[in-house]
Formats: C-alpha cells, structure tokens, sequence
C-alpha cells in the first residue's frame, strides 16, 4: 500500500473490514452491526490489511474476547499480573548486560495466559497503558532491588506500547516511577517498536528526545518488521537497534539468505548504534551474530525468562 505525505511524514494506512449480510448474520441494525464487529476482529487478527466474512464461529471468539476483556480489567487489582524476566547478553565477553521485563498473567481459573492472547485485547480495549505503567514500575523497582541486594547494575528493558507511547501522561509516569523507586534513568531501557516510532516519526521525535535527555535509553524494537525510512531513522534520537526474531530465524533456516540480519548490523554501525539480536536459540546464531559484530543477544540458547529470585541467582550477575 502507497503511503500518504503528510507534511514532511510518510504515513501507512492500512484497513480491516469485517461484513455482516442481511438477514442470513442479523435480522436487524445492531445484531449486523455486532456481528461485522466480530469479522472487523478476526481480519485484524489474520492481518491489518484484509476483510472477513462473519461467521457464526466468531461469535465465539467475539464472546471470549469480550470475556478476557471484563477479567484483565480485574487483573491488576486482584495481583494476577506478575513479569518474568530475560537476560541479555555481550556475545564478545558473554556477560549478561541486561534483562527484558515480559509480562505474565495466571487467571484464577484459567490458568497462565498466554501474552499473544490476552497483550491484543489490552491493546484494543486500552488496558495496556495502566497496565504498561505497572511493568515498568515493578521492573524498576526489581532493578533496583538487586542492586540493593549487591548485584552488579544492568540495563532493564521494559516494552512500551505504541498506545502507551502515544498516551499523555507517559513522559511523567515514566519520570515519577524513577523518582518513586530510586532507579537511575541510565538502567532503564524503554523499547518501543519501529512501527510504533515510524507511524508518527515526527511526533513521536520529541518524547524520545526528552526521555533521552533525561538518561532513559531508548531502544527501537523489532526492527526490520515495519515501514523504515533511513532518514527519519538517522534523526530519531535512539541508542539501539533491536533485530526482530524472524531475521534471526533465517540463520538458521535459510542460510543463504542472511542479507537482511547483516545488513541491519551493518546500518547500526554506521549510526553509532547499539544493536541487539532476539530470539537466538541455537548455537549457530549466535556464532553467525557475532562473526557479524552484533553487540549484543537475546533467547533460549542464553536463558529463558524467569522468574526474579532464579534470575539473580545467575552467575555471572554477582557483583564484581
């Protein structure tokens, strides 16, 4: 799809269409207007590009989607929310350099839910910017944590929404959630996907540059999966690239067709940035990464995300 020229942006539209057909999916307005509601979600869920027919399946779907909804609501309060964390590591020393907050969610009586099921529906209903504001204070306050208990300081990256981001009070809760829990702003790495920064590049520059200012580090995540311009890229004021998982996947599945991994290492050197590989979980990656000068690296082959008490218990996190 064409992007639109807005001002001195580049902007990329997309649509989801769900249809209702009269009388076979609704006797009136508002059972079709529902119903093609249900469609709108299931086409949005395929891709952000497409349409869907209604189908009395979806009413399913569209019912226990509304019921995650009504539950996340309760989540919060009821403490059903809880993070896990990954380590990240320097594929030259092999120590660990940082930790990704991931968040977590076990219902009372379904039990643990997974993230790509219930992250979709905070992000539709809205959810996700309290809920968002939650992880980062309690990752804060879990960084800061272990430093008080003697471990060595690193880097805690915490996922910020393309809502969240947007939102207009996220500058002043990430500042007093730094003030609250005592965390220096060098230790937290806020990450924010590279279609969330390109959909309003401009608008978006100057929340960056005061988060950096501040001495938030500022990471663009899952790069290489949205709309990048090298221009705008070069004046977003970021520290870090953040490969996305798929990339990394082709070392090992399609080696002949590494171009895009090397060349995202590449452009990170040439702007002086940062760049961290997620999702390695074989050897063979991050041998391949780090042939390539990659800096840094996430996955399974370095740690599954875990809970607090077993992630400090790693070694290499005691204090020098």
């Amino acid at each position: 799809m064409e992007p639109h020229g807005v001002d001195s942006s580049e902007l990329h539209v997309t649509a989801s269409i769900g249809i209702s057909v009269y009388p076979d999916d609704g006797a009136n307005a508002e059972t079709l207007l529902k119903n093609a509601d249900a469609a709108m979600y299931r086409a949005k869920e395929s891709s952000h590009h497409s349409y869907r027919f209604f189908t009395p399946e979806m009413n399913i779907r569209a019912v226990e989607r509304q019921s995650i909804e009504q539950d996340l609501r309760r989540a919060l309060e009821r403490n059903e929310l809880s993070l896990e964390y990954q380590p990240i590591l320097n594929l030259k020393s092999g120590a660990i350099t940082g930790a990704e907050a991931l968040l977590r969610w076990t219902h009372p009586t379904r039990g643990p839910v997974a993230s790509s099921v219930f992250i979709p529906v905070a992000e539709d209903s809205g959810l996700i910017v309290p809920i968002g504001a939650w992880v980062m204070r309690e990752a804060c306050m879990q960084a800061r944590d272990w430093m008080n208990a003697g471990l060595r300081s690193i880097s805690m990256s915490v996922n910020v929404s393309a809502l969240q981001f947007r939102s207009e009070g996220f500058l002043a809760s990430v500042t007093r959630t730094l003030e609250e829990t005592g965390l220096s702003p060098a230790s937290l790495n806020s990450e924010v996907t590279e279609s969330a920064l390109m959909e309003r590049a401009r608008l978006g520059a100057p929340t960056l540059k005061t988060l950096r200012n501040n001495g938030v580090q500022v990471s663009v995540d899952d790069f290489g999966t949205g709309y990048s311009s090298l221009s705008y890229l070069q004046k977003l004021p970021v520290d870090a690239l953040k490969i996305d998982q798929s990339f990394v996947r082709q070392i090992s599945r399609t080696p002949e067709d590494t171009t895009i991994v090397s060349a995202i290492i590449s452009m990170g050197r040439s702007l002086k940035l940062k760049v961290i590989a997620e999702g390695v979980e074989v050897e063979h990656e991050s041998d391949f990464l780090k042939a390539q000068d990659c800096d840094e690296a996430q996955g399974f082959f370095f740690g599954r995300p875990m809970i607090a008490d077993k992630f400090a218990g790693l070694d290499s996190m005691q204090a020098n």
